[in-house]
């Protein structure tokens, strides 16, 4: 089971929080588990309930119980594996928006980088280091009872499943554990965190190579798994699209590491005042025909409808202005075109790159009103001219 742990700022191109069922809020964080987790947790209740068949075959129907059972004990300690990080990032200072347990393992959202490469290192590791415990924990509650027991089976299950885990995760990779292992030591020995993503990105896209022509082979020679006598053309078929699967997860993961990193590194240049458009001020009762005018005299590319005392109360907006055919323009006032100000949509002209995107999240708009931090208008910032920017930062080469 994969645990593709994500990192990075977002900038609000994650999916909703309710992206799937609720399950609780452990110190505070949201977790959720994804539709698709029922799809894998009946797969994991049939081919585990197949081998209970033959280590205890008494068991008869209820074998699927015991195995639905296993299932669930599974993703719990996944969800460990998650909150290990979490803990982790919590500490550091890191807000999580959420964790997801899903089709394949399990998803850390950790919504800002760690600021140091130590602290990179140490928040990647500890998911693994718990999975190992718990491995640890279920082999000497192996100890306690028979391993032809219910029981028995069932923690040898789990001590195996998390061993599995922390071995996967523990792969020098992007995106998992391993691989933000791999790119902390990197950052740190080179100063530049981009070198250390851009390794551990193209190891991780080599091991989604290797999964994807390996695991098929190794399962058909019984390197792993059953005898080659045991082997069937379905199990052929299973073993080829569960590669194909933890493949392109681990290819897509490891690409998306390198478009986020590569947006990190131009995300300063991100400056609320200079993405932000030259306004015009006037009252609410102006035509639009003359506040268009204005505008046109000053430069200016947006307009803020004021009160008596010049205080900012509300921007014309953009879209609004294009609908009013122009010999309408003189009879309409700009008030009715315009949206009032909350304190949401006021910018402060010195926000940039993180800071700027956290609070256009925070308060979604279609324009906003940037102050200069003495409180005199700068001008109005539109949210399209920030996404285009963003989007132009995604596209440009590595550095």
């Amino acid at each position: 089971m994969a645990d593709t742990d994500e990192t990075g700022e977002r900038g609000g191109r994650r999916s909703g929080p309710g992206g799937g069922l609720l399950m609780g809020r452990p110190f505070g964080v949201p977790v959720y588990v994804s539709p698709s987790w029922f799809l894998v947790a009946a797969l994991i209740t049939w081919v585990f309930g197949d081998q209970l068949d033959r280590v205890l075959p008494d068991l008869g129907p209820a074998r699927y119980l015991v195995s639905l059972f296993f299932a669930v004990a599974f993703y719990a300690s996944v969800l460990v594996h998650e909150l290990a990080h979490t803990v982790a990032a919590l500490r550091f200072k890191l807000p999580v928006r959420r964790i997801q347990l899903q089709f394949f393992g399990g998803v850390s959202e950790i919504e800002k980088e760690s600021e140091t490469p130590g602290r990179e290192f140490v928040l990647a590791f500890v998911g693994p280091l718990l999975s190992l415990l718990l491995a640890g924990a279920f082999y000497l509650g192996m100890s306690a009872v028979d391993p032809a027991t219910v029981p028995g089976v069932l923690l040898a299950g789990l001590m195996i499943s998390n061993l599995l885990v922390a071995a996967f995760n523990l792969l020098p990779g992007l995106p998992l554990d391993g691989g933000r292992m791999l790119r902390a030591v990197i950052w740190g020995i080179t100063g530049k965190p981009m070198t250390g993503t851009i390794a551990a990105a193209w190891i991780g896209r080599g091991l989604a190579v290797a999964v994807l022509l390996g695991l098929p082979l190794l399962t058909h020679t019984g390197a792993v798994g059953n005898r080659t006598s045991d082997i069937g053309g379905m199990d052929t078929v299973m073993d080829a699209l569960l590669a194909a699967i933890l493949a392109a997860i681990i290819w897509t993961g490891a690409g998306n590491s390198l478009r986020m990193a590569r947006l990190r590194e131009h995300l300063p240049e991100l400056r609320a005042r200079a993405l932000t458009r030259r306004a015009v001020p006037v009252e609410s009762a102006t035509p639009l025909s003359e506040a268009l005018r204005r505008a046109t005299e000053a430069g200016a590319r947006a307009i803020v409808i004021v009160d008596g005392h010049g205080d900012p109360i509300g921007i014309v907006r953009e879209a609004s202005i294009v609908g009013v055919p122009e010999h309408r323009r003189p009879w309409v006032a700009v008030s009715g075109l315009a949206r009032d100000l909350t304190d949401g949509m006021k910018v402060s002209a010195d926000l940039t790159g993180e800071e700027l995107l956290d609070h256009l999240r925070t308060t979604p708009a279609t324009e906003y009103l940037v102050l200069e931090p003495t409180g005199e208008i700068y001008g109005v910032l539109s949210a399209a001219d920030v996404e285009r920017a963003f989007v132009k930062a995604m596209a440009r080469p590595q550095s």
